[in-house]
């Protein structure tokens, strides 16, 4: 669970943040602060974990404010300029949302400040948005992903799966994913999941999925190392 605490001046931003903050299961609205000097305060009563900061508050402006703090929380920016985007990520933001923020670029966002967590030293998992619900899927139980173009179908034991708006290609760099191969542009498997392959597919929960012409030697070369 990650304390939020939202810093921005204008009502109608901070309603939308603070309604995104309580979607997500993993978040928990700590409070919110028209400025900076506020904010100051409110880091001090208690402990916070992430800053949803606006770049132009009054007084001190947002940069400076998170430039102020010798241990900051993990930092998003929300903000209507593209302006400062590359002096944003000198100073470690996790990300920076330009305004009007939707959901689904939210969500995102948020993904990112989930360090792998789990039940035992090894069970990691992620949440995804399906149907604006937030579903936890355990990273062991993913079989194999198929992409829909702007979607993916998260295929998961006993026929269930799951069908959320990322890219294949988004989701393959995500550093959880580790233990996942690319063996076609439409199809990302898990390696612990492969029951059988030969040269063209590999079989995974009894489906036979294809291994791309241009995935072939960099799936035979994963396999290799898998298997040791």
């Amino acid at each position: 669970m990650f304390n939020c605490l939202i810093v921005e001046d204008e009502p109608l931003a901070a309603g939308i943040l603070e309604d995104y903050v309580r979607q997500i299961p993993f978040l928990r609205l700590a409070g919110k602060c028209g400025d900076a000097l506020y904010a100051m305060e409110a880091l001090r009563e208690a402990p916070v974990d992430v800053l949803f900061l606006d770049i132009h508050l009054p007084g001190l402006k947002g940069l400076d404010f998170l430039r102020s703090l010798p241990q900051p929380p993990q930092t998003i920016l929300t903000t209507a300029y593209h302006d400062y985007a590359l002096e944003s990520y000198d100073l470690g933001v996790v990300d920076y949302l330009l305004k009007p923020i939707d959901f689904e670029r939210f969500t995102k966002a948020v993904q990112k400040l989930r360090a792998p967590v789990a039940t035992s030293p090894n069970r990691q998992f992620l949440f995804f948005n399906v149907n604006k619900k937030m579903v936890r899927v355990w990273l062991d139980e993913i079989l194999y992903v198929e992409s829909l173009k702007e979607y993916v179908r998260i295929f998961l034991p006993g026929g269930k799966s799951i069908v959320t708006k990322i890219q294949i290609g988004e989701l393959e760099n995500m550093p959880e994913m580790s233990g996942f191969l690319r063996i076609h542009r439409s199809y990302l498997a898990s390696l612990r999941q492969i029951e059988a392959f030969t040269a063209n597919d590999v079989t995974i929960g009894g489906k036979d999925i294809p291994i791309g012409r241009q995935y072939k030697e960099s799936t035979q070369e994963a396999l290799d190392r898998f298997l040791g």
